[in-house]
């Protein structure tokens, strides 16, 4: 994705504000707001945005994971197991 031919200044949302939620939604690809010409903002769909959300919180988990094996908070997976078919 390049992000060059999604960056519009602040002044074309104000103006097109429906057209670019339009085109959010139809496109799916974020777009860069600026201000002044510096970025300010980005804009996307809500789609993308829970899906992105969803993904971040599964890389937490892994990395939460991740973590406990470093740390050695391991169980064999036979007491596990045994553990899950005694409830």
């Amino acid at each position: 994705m390049r992000y060059s031919t999604q960056v519009k200044p602040i002044s074309y949302l104000k103006a097109n504000a429906a057209e670019v939620l339009d085109r959010l939604t139809t496109q799916r690809e974020p777009m860069v707001i600026t201000q002044n010409g510096e970025a300010k903002a980005v804009l996307q769909d809500v789609a993308s945005y829970e899906e992105t959300q969803e993904t971040l919180a599964l890389l937490k988990i892994l990395a939460l994971g991740n973590q406990d094996i470093e740390a050695g908070n391991t169980r064999p997976l036979t007491d596990v197991v045994k553990r899950l078919r005694t409830k």
